[in-house]
């Protein structure tokens, strides 16, 4: 049992140890915070205090030099104490802000530390409670309880003092009481843990759902899913209610329980108090004063099951909040890592395997090699691995064995941010941010000049549509760029990369999902963008194919065939042959036919 209680002391030491470097810089509010709270705690005695002298007088004696003092007393207490309360609840409220911001920037940050796969296997509702609302929980929650606890800490030593005063045959009493009504509060962390976990993943599914319903509007119209999604969310919230029902009946037999063992302690005062005034041992003021210190000292006991609830909770996000910030990214830089430099000569794919899911590959043995200036094609099956391929180089995933080298060297050697500061990716679905066209352009180059932005777009063959908008590149253009098409989305993110002027360029099936107009200016675009790069290009166009240095046949995650275009259409029966007949063959009879 000690060995346990020794592992919860040390958890918690652990929890404060971790929050100290978020609560340093703002100690000094933080401790005025709570030193106020001792003056607000203790003033609840005054009142119980000053009944006694109050009712001997008056009541009793019924003396005319009554103390007409203790009435304006009490109200000038109050008003100290109802002051001291604000400006105790202005410094919790303003420290505890600093705090969660403190956390959630150092979350953010972390989030940004994380490899694609952590994205994958997550929900957008998970990623969002963790590393924004787990913050308020843990600091608003724990603050705020921390504060009514300090308060209620100092007011119950001074009313104990004040029972001691009148009775401390009473005073024992009250005290054997309170240690009973404490004793199930230990229990209290063991009972909710299990909940607490499934609550937050309940909750994180609400946030998941609205985003969905966000993003899929479209579809959700399209496909009349208006009662599917209805039935998923009533299904969500049923969960989330019954949860909360099992909270409530693991933690709120606390307060009914010790309203019992409380109304005992008072039970058992006033029978006993009745005896030693009967025996001349206590007056009737000191009766008084202590019964109403009793009631003042047990109030907020009854009511304690809530605030534990929540400082658990606070106590269970602090957990999991250093859970995330303690976790180390799979990917990511070894210590002395190399800087890419400004060029290089060749890249090299060494017996590369890997796998999303283990023993399941998607690449198997890979061997290639790309020289500087080079376009590299790769064509084949759908979900052959083409992406998953280039996906390796920028490091979005590791290899699980083999190497992919640049210069020889190993990328796994390179910093991540010079290797990836010399790649710029073009994607099938390009993501754009909120903002303007200028604003997305410039994350290619923050500090690009406005004839650089200039020249980007026009290379981008971007600058006729921006003529025709109002405000031009200052054009607001939606969350995900909505308000544009995704001809123009592309053309924005190719000037990006224009702008970022990367030696290697990714292009990923840029223009496969735009009708014929929009890809033929894209493409025009895309040509722009390879000229002096070296190229990974995942394409359906003909063009693009055939004036590749070299094509990769990519099936079932191996490398079936390496050439030119004429090389391999030479073999008979060769894979490329027959998707050249089959898909690439008609793109030419259209050209012809132009």
């Amino acid at each position: 049992m000690d060995l346990i209680q020794t592992i919860k002391q040390t958890q918690a030491y652990r929890n404060y140890s971790r929050m100290w470097p978020y609560v340093k810089p703002f100690w000094f509010r933080a401790l005025c915070s709570m030193l106020i709270c001792i003056p607000i705690g203790s003033l609840d005695a005054v009142i119980a205090l000053a009944l006694k002298p109050y009712m001997d007088l008056v009541m009793v004696e019924k003396s005319v030099n009554s103390p007409w003092y203790i009435p304006l007393g009490i109200v000038a207490f109050t008003t100290i104490q109802g002051g001291l309360k604000y400006l105790s609840s202005y410094l919790s409220t303003w420290v505890g802000g600093r705090i969660t911001n403190g956390l959630k920037f150092d979350l953010f940050k972390k989030l940004l530390t994380y490899q694609t796969s952590f994205f994958d296997k997550r929900k957008s509702g998970d990623v969002v409670f963790q590393f924004n609302n787990q913050a308020d929980m843990a600091c608003s929650g724990l603050l705020d309880n921390l504060s009514v606890f300090t308060q209620r800490i100092f007011s119950s030593i001074s009313l104990v003092c004040v029972l001691f005063y009148n009775s401390w045959q009473l005073a024992l009493i009250a005290c054997v009481v309170l240690a009973c009504a404490f004793a199930p509060v230990a229990k209290l962390q063991k009972r909710i843990k299990d909940v607490m976990s499934k609550t937050v993943v309940a909750d994180s599914a609400i946030i998941t759902e609205y985003n969905e319903v966000f993003a899929g509007n479209k579809t959700i119209t399209s496909y009349n899913l208006q009662e599917n999604q209805t039935n998923k969310f009533k299904w969500i919230l049923s969960n989330i209610f019954t949860l909360r029902i099992k909270m409530v009946q693991k933690t709120q037999w606390l307060s009914p329980m010790m309203h019992v063992i409380v109304s005992v302690g008072i039970a058992a005062a006033i029978g006993y108090g009745s005896h030693l005034i009967m025996t001349n041992t206590i007056t009737s003021g000191n009766f008084v004063s202590f019964i109403t210190a009793l009631i003042l000292l047990y109030t907020p006991v009854k009511n304690i099951g809530n605030n534990l609830n929540s400082v658990q909770m606070s106590f269970f996000a602090i957990e999991r909040i250093f859970d995330l910030l303690e976790t180390i990214p799979e990917i990511r830089d070894k210590e002395n890592a190399k800087v890419l430099g400004d060029s290089h000569s060749s890249i090299k794919f060494e017996h590369v395997n890997f796998e999303y899911v283990k023993n399941t590959p998607v690449l198997k043995d890979i061997n290639l090699e790309v020289s500087k200036g080079e376009t590299i094609a790769l064509v084949g099956n759908s979900g052959g691995g083409k992406t998953t391929l280039v996906n390796l180089l920028p490091r979005f995933y590791d290899v699980k064995s083999g190497s992919i080298k640049i210069d020889g060297i190993d990328i796994r050697d390179y910093t991540l941010e010079s290797l990836r500061r010399h790649i710029a990716v073009v994607f099938q679905d390009n993501f754009l941010f909120s903002g303007t066209i200028k604003e997305n352009i410039l994350l290619g180059k923050e500090n690009a000049t406005d004839e650089e932005v200039n020249q980007a777009v026009k290379m981008a063959y971007l600058d006729e549509f921006v003529a025709t908008l109002k405000d031009g590149l200052n054009t607001q253009i939606g969350e995900r760029g909505i308000l544009l098409s995704g001809g123009q989305k592309q053309r924005v993110a190719i000037a990006r990369a224009f702008l970022k002027d990367a030696p290697i360029i990714i292009l990923d099936e840029a223009t496969s999902a735009l009708d014929n107009k929009a890809e033929a200016i894209v493409q025009r675009a895309i040509e722009n963008l390879m000229q002096n790069k070296t190229v990974f290009v995942i394409a359906h166009r003909l063009s693009t194919v055939r004036n590749a240095d070299c094509i990769a046949v990519i099936n079932e995650g191996q490398l079936a065939e390496l050439g030119t275009h004429d090389e391999l259409m030479s073999i008979e029966h060769g894979k490329y042959k027959a998707l050249y007949d089959m898909q690439f063959s008609k793109q030419e009879k259209e050209i012809v036919n132009c």
